[in-house]
């Protein structure tokens, strides 16, 4: 089985074959060819210093319009926090990880139904994460 590399300007992540991905004004978008679910990747940049845990914890709560229960979760090279919820037939995951001074916030989403189809393929896609050599947030 070939493994494609999908790569940013600041980070890259291994995707099977059966997904595909494209990038999508300030996001970019992975899904795979069955058309169960999408993961969503928006990249922020802190403009001095680091995110610590704690920031990272506060934007997640800060940002989600529900009281989820956040869990810590290492995605690759970035440390942060996941929950997961049903929301308007929909079944949402999401994840703020950080590296440095960059936050990824990502998002994977699939009809309620589907609930759980994709979650092993996108744990598997999500634990690749890596920051690209030459990234601010490289030597962190």
């Amino acid at each position: 089985m070939s493994i494609n590399v999908l790569e940013t300007e600041w980070w890259t992540l291994q995707l099977p074959p059966e997904w595909w991905a494209e990038a999508e004004d300030e996001s970019i978008l992975i899904g795979d060819r069955d058309d169960v679910g999408c993961i969503e990747v928006s990249t922020l940049h802190k403009e001095l210093g680091d995110f610590d845990a704690a920031e990272v914890a506060h934007i997640a709560a800060e940002e989600s319009d529900l009281d989820l229960a956040w869990e810590k979760v290492h995605l690759g090279d970035f440390v942060g926090v996941s929950a997961a919820f049903l929301e308007d037939e929909a079944a949402i995951r999401e994840w703020y990880v950080a590296r440095g001074g960059m936050l990824l916030y990502i998002t994977y989403s699939c009809e309620a139904e589907q609930q759980g189809l994709d979650d092993a393929a996108v744990d598997e896609i999500l634990a690749t994460l890596a920051v690209l050599q030459g990234s601010p947030s490289r030597a962190k």
